[in-house]
């Protein structure tokens, strides 16, 4: 069949997962432990990381408290830990349409998914040890649309990025054929594929 009689349908998906990064965000409680929130609305656009949060959640909860962040980037060798975290939330008591959905408290996220906290460099919530790559980062702008009333934008800096040593080239460059992010694609867990090539700008 070609392109031009290529035929499709108008669809209505019940969540546009369309197959993005999953990102550990971890915030401050106001305890002083931290808590891990999976999360798979994220994009980075130079220092800037824009994150989608579910209002009524623990890491919405925590940013408008005043807390940092470190956005930590699975790779798919964790997608067992991640998804041991996905039946949990921070939030105590737990909102009524996440217990609706089978979700329970849990305040340890870290046993919970068999994780491990690495000191921040300067923001207060832990890393991820596991996790490739760790971005410190604070909280520039939180907001909330007029046209929706379940989710809100919050916009990041990144402070301090940490990789694994086995997947850096140098300074400024991470290796994109031994990193690979673990993807969330309409609510399935995949790596990336075999490189397909590279644009004009690559610099490796």
């Amino acid at each position: 069949m070609t392109q031009g009689t290529t035929k499709d349908q108008e669809i209505k998906p019940k969540i546009l997962y369309y197959g993005t990064p999953v990102v550990l965000l971890n915030t401050l409680n106001e305890d002083g432990t931290t808590n891990i929130s999976p999360i798979s609305s994220s994009w980075g656009l130079g220092d800037t990381i824009v994150l989608g949060l579910g209002l009524g959640g623990k890491a919405i909860e925590n940013i408008q408290n005043g807390s940092d962040c470190v956005v930590n980037i699975p790779d798919p060798s964790l997608w067992k830990n991640v998804e041991a975290l996905a039946p949990f939330t921070g939030s105590n008591p737990v909102p009524d349409y996440k217990l609706a959905e089978g979700f329970s408290c849990q305040k340890d996220k870290f046993g919970a998914s068999g994780l491990t906290p690495k000191p921040s460099k300067t923001v207060k919530p832990a890393r991820i040890a596991e996790c490739p790559l760790q971005i410190e980062a604070k909280v520039n702008n939180i907001r909330i649309p007029e046209y929706s009333s379940v989710f809100a934008i919050v916009e990041v800096q990144a402070l301090h990025v940490h990789a694994h040593q086995h997947i850096v080239i140098d300074e400024h460059h991470v290796d994109p054929v031994k990193w690979s992010p673990l993807i969330y694609n309409f609510r399935h867990y995949f790596g990336l594929g075999k490189e397909l090539g590279k644009t004009f700008r690559a610099e490796t």
